[in-house]
């Protein structure tokens, strides 16, 4: 029979032993679930964690700009729901008051002849099949025929706006609904995001440029992100025109806010907020999405860029940021980082807009 031999121990120091950190590191990969295995991701680097942070980034900002459409939407259909309602309790009074009119004649008419009309209208459970009546409408002659029509007109009318409403009312629910599972989606990619920087040593975080997690992260103040900045001045100066300067100026003065899903200001942004923000302190409204913001003016190339152009990123266009001259632009990143100057090739050029 062959010896048994003993298991040979490993060295507890050298090269050949994994460190806490990357173990911790494969540990979160695994809690992530990036290929949907579930399988483990032995030997994961800080440069494959940065990646990998890079990635949930870019794919909370798309469920952002999916979460902000179907706001603005929402919105839309709670200002129209709320439109119809108080057209329908409009045209309720109105008719109301026109039934009081046609019952009261009518009243004069039927007097002596069992119930008032006025009160056999007022308590019908079908107002308009009552008014059908051709008794009725033989009493109440060629005269009262046109109170009658118009009577029924209204009533034919709220009918349609408490359909419209019911309408407005499931859209407003499905919007409502469609909110809840993208802000689920940019939650669970952000709450991994933060979990794989949490188990990044600092000194590899400081030396890959990924910021801390925002739980653990010092605020951050404006003069710290302004460290070597195109000059305001030349960007604006060289801005197509005033509002377009306006809108950069703007920019300027937000560097360091935090980025903020969902949000357009004035504190914080994520970044079409960033940009609807910068273009409305100029006095022009924008779209809410990247994807409507690419369509809000005229497309222009790489090669044509202006200060105040909008230069959008990734081939589902869900970034963008504000072309400040000299191949660079002002953006909200990600929650790793505050509104900043960066190289517009820092990201996949996807295309330009030029606002006014």
């Amino acid at each position: 029979m062959a010896a048994h031999r003993k298991p040979r121990q490993r060295s507890a120091g050298g090269h050949t032993v994994r460190t806490a950190a990357t173990i911790a590191l494969a540990g979160a990969a695994t809690a992530t679930g990036f290929d949907g295995t579930g399988h483990a991701e032995p030997q994961l680097t800080p440069a494959q964690v940065k990646a990998k942070v890079d990635q949930l980034y870019q794919q909370a900002e798309v469920a952002t700009e999916k979460y902000n459409g179907a706001q603005e939407k929402a919105e839309a259909a709670e200002r129209r729901l709320g439109t119809l309602r108080d057209e329908a309790a409009r045209r309720t009074e109105q008719l109301n008051e026109a039934r009081d009119a046609l019952g009261s004649v009518a009243a004069a008419q039927y007097r002596g002849d069992g119930l008032d009309p006025a009160m056999q209208l007022a308590f019908s459970s079908d107002p308009d099949r009552y008014l059908d009546g051709a008794e009725f409408v033989e009493r109440a002659g060629a005269r009262q025929a046109a109170s009658v029509a118009n009577v029924r007109r209204q009533l034919r009318d709220i009918e349609q706006l408490r359909g419209a409403a019911h309408i407005e009312l499931a859209s407003l629910k499905s919007r409502q609904a469609e909110l809840k599972r993208h802000k689920k989606t940019i939650t669970g990619k952000l709450n991994a995001a933060r979990d794989l920087l949490s188990r990044l040593p600092a000194a590899d975080r400081a030396r890959l440029g990924v910021a801390e997690p925002a739980a653990d992260r010092a605020s951050r103040t404006s003069t710290a992100a302004r460290d070597d900045l195109t000059p305001p001045g030349s960007a604006t100066s060289e801005a197509p025109n005033s509002r377009a300067a306006a809108a950069v100026s703007y920019a300027y003065s937000k560097l360091g806010s935090p980025y903020v899903w969902g949000a357009t200001g004035p504190n914080a942004f994520d970044c079409s907020g960033l940009i609807q923000a910068a273009y409305r302190s100029a006095g022009v409204s924008l779209p809410r999405t990247t994807y409507a913001q690419i369509d809000a003016g005229r497309r222009v190339s790489r090669s044509e860029l202006r200060p105040g152009d909008l230069v959008f990123f990734y081939s589902g266009i869900s970034h963008v940021g504000l072309y400040i001259g000299n191949g660079r632009m002002i953006h909200a990143p990600n929650p790793s980082a505050p509104v900043r100057e960066a190289p517009i090739d820092q990201m996949p050029f996807a295309g330009a807009t030029r606002v006014v």
